[in-house]
């Protein structure tokens, strides 16, 4: 890794403020310096630098910041939103590549090919932890040695100049406050240098030594659960910003982040007919879902059809026309939703990128957020996922959920995210055409809340 966490400074408080003071995104930033003079001139160069950030869709906004964290140059919260750190992150990197302009499309390209470069280059994998049940971003390359703790997972590099620790506490075990004061209690050869007391979440920054440390702890209904971050003060140049990725990256309760919201609620069939639709995933029966691809046809994963002779969608028996290698079939399913088909992604899924699965819900279709890793998707959702559409951000289909848990780990009655694995695009798009379903033109009002219209609940009696 390049030294660029060195143009930083070490300065461990801000660095905290940054990510966790304020009460909302752009206050993240603006928390490291002082408010501006309600008098103080306007300074065109920052003006014109956020019209055209934030004229950005949201989605690049992050790719920009996140790959800005990666060439040492933001020390903030990847949030979209624009502030003075992302204003002279964007100067510092300029002034480094004469003649990029990480806001025009060529130079945003090579910003972001640079930031991935480097994240790729760090091995930088962000997964669920099943020691804490939280999801973490870990630089796999320098933190190599893993150990399964009793509440909590240990990562450490070969010297042992470096060490992550998750740490779990059930309820009524530890409290934050307890937490906090071992923490910040006087010690020999200690030195807090930032500490933060919330009621939901304590920070402090500490050096001991010839060590730095950063501790992080949030409070919830199942308990306490956070991260300690130690490493030689030598290591500093190239560890700094491995700091703000795993704190981007942190979700201590991911089973009670609510996702989206119903996108999209499948519409109740007129009196008299059968309901088509979303079937509630508490219910025993579901299986799984399908997309309706064609008037009558819909596409699920071949592993909801396992041990199911009687397959149902909205009250009404389906019946299985083909099955693939690939993990794909086709039901013959009359008086279903209108099909929708979105846009086929062409190009790869980069490492990490944001996906959206639709599955269905108790009160509909919703939206689960998730990331792509290796061909699969990491994401939180509940039994009868299966064959549930995932898309891209732009909207464009991904692939669908190959198979979901027959008995999926619980907490607290609710499971959280899970990698799981995906049938590509490309298999997809070939098996249609052997079905004679052709690709349909995308329609004008495309996105997940059309999609949502078009996917179905299937139960098994």
């Amino acid at each position: 890794m390049d030294s660029g966490a060195s143009r930083w400074g070490r300065r461990p408080a801000a660095i905290l403020l940054a990510l966790l003071l304020g009460s909302g995104p752009a206050a993240a930033q603006s928390q490291l310096r002082p408010a501006p003079s309600p008098a103080a001139p306007v300074d065109p160069a920052f003006e014109s630098a956020k019209a055209t950030f934030e004229a950005l869709p949201e989605p690049d906004r992050k790719a920009i910041q996140d790959a800005l964290v990666w060439t040492g140059d933001f020390n903030a919260v990847v949030s979209g939103a624009f502030g003075r750190r992302t204003f002279e992150a964007l100067n510092a990197y300029r002034a480094r590549t004469p003649g990029a302009d990480p806001l025009d499309p060529r130079g945003r390209s090579a910003l972001l090919e640079a930031g991935a470069a480097a994240r790729n280059a760090a091995r930088f994998r962000i997964a669920p932890d099943p020691g804490s049940f939280t999801v973490m971003g870990v630089p796999e390359r320098l933190l190599s040695k893993r150990t399964t703790l009793a509440f909590g997972t240990r990562w450490q590099s070969q010297d042992g100049r470096v060490t992550l620790e998750t740490r779990a506490y059930p309820p009524e075990t530890e409290t934050l406050d307890t937490l906090f004061e071992k923490a910040t209690a006087p010690r020999p050869n200690h030195k807090v240098t930032y500490k933060l007391r919330r009621p939901d979440l304590v920070v402090v920054t500490a050096e001991t030594g010839a060590g730095l440390s950063y501790i992080r702890y949030a409070a919830g209904p199942a308990g306490v659960r956070g991260f300690l971050f130690g490493y030689d003060k030598s290591l500093a140049p190239e560890v700094d910003r491995l700091v703000i990725a795993v704190a981007n990256a942190f979700v201590p309760f991911p089973e009670a982040a609510a996702p989206p919201g119903p996108v999209a609620a499948i519409p109740s069939a007129p009196p008299g007919r059968p309901e088509t639709g979303a079937v509630a995933t508490q219910d025993p029966e579901v299986a799984g879902a399908g997309l309706t691809v064609a008037p009558g046809r819909v596409l699920t994963a071949s592993a909801v059809l396992a041990g199911c002779a009687a397959p149902r969608i909205g009250g009404a028996p389906a019946r299985t026309l083909a099955a693939d290698p690939s993990g794909l079939a086709l039901l013959d399913a009359p008086g279903g939703p209108a099909p929708f088909r979105p846009a086929a992604r062409a190009k790869p899924v980069g490492a990490e990128e944001g996906l959206i699965a639709l599955a269905p819900g108790a009160d509909g279709i919703v939206a689960a957020p998730g990331t792509a890793i290796a061909g699969d998707v990491v994401a939180a959702l509940q039994p009868g996922s299966a064959g549930a559409p995932v898309l891209d951000r732009s909207g464009q289909l991904v692939g669908l959920l190959a198979r979901y848990p027959a008995t999926p780990r619980r907490v607290a009655g609710i499971v959280p995210p899970g990698r799981l694995p995906l049938v590509p695009v490309q298999a997809i798009t070939t098996f249609l055409i052997g079905q004679g379903i052709a690709e349909p033109k995308t329609p004008p009002d495309g996105g997940p809340a059309a999609l949502a219209r078009a996917v179905v609940g299937i139960a098994c009696r």
